[in-house]
């Protein structure tokens, strides 16, 4: 397994610190990040999904803790938006640049505006997708946000 990937170059050129953790990917998994999670040691809300979503017919991107549930209307409400929708994967594919199961907040092929979930910002660390099926990224929830811009919210629940 490859060290650079879009998401991780994009890192680096922004001098964004972060540690690499690859595990055993199980494509079968009912939930593939709870078995990250699992497969890395670490509590379910360190590790964040990133999840693709039409709203109003523009893609847009959600990071939130695999152990939540993602609720469309907050999600909507925080980007500025009425109605909101998860891509089909091959649309999260394409837009991305990245596979199911590989999906990275960084290094897209298209910079999209950016929801995390608060809880996340508690967390010293978080864990999100590296770019590759297996690869995670440990990084500072600040970080994200700075980086991408990511707009705080309560995205969970309904």
């Amino acid at each position: 397994m490859s060290r650079a990937t879009p998401a991780t170059r994009a890192l680096d050129a922004a001098g964004i610190a972060y540690r690499l953790h690859r595990y055993d990917y199980d494509p079968g998994a009912a939930n593939l990040g709870r078995q990250a999670a699992e497969a890395l040691g670490i509590d379910p809300a360190r590790m964040l999904k990133t999840l693709l979503l039409d709203l109003d017919g523009q893609p847009v991107c959600a990071l939130l803790p695999v152990d939540r549930e993602l609720s469309l209307k907050k999600l909507a409400a925080a980007l500025g938006g009425k109605r909101a929708s998860l891509l089909a994967a091959t649309a999260a594919e394409r837009i991305s640049g990245y596979r199911i199961g590989g999906i990275s907040p960084f290094g897209q092929k298209k910079r999209l505006p950016v929801a995390i979930e608060t809880s996340a910002l508690a967390q010293a660390t978080v864990y999100c997708n590296g770019g590759q099926r297996g690869l995670q990224l440990e990084i500072a929830p600040d970080l994200i946000v700075n980086l991408l811009g990511a707009r705080p919210a309560e995205l969970s629940g309904e």
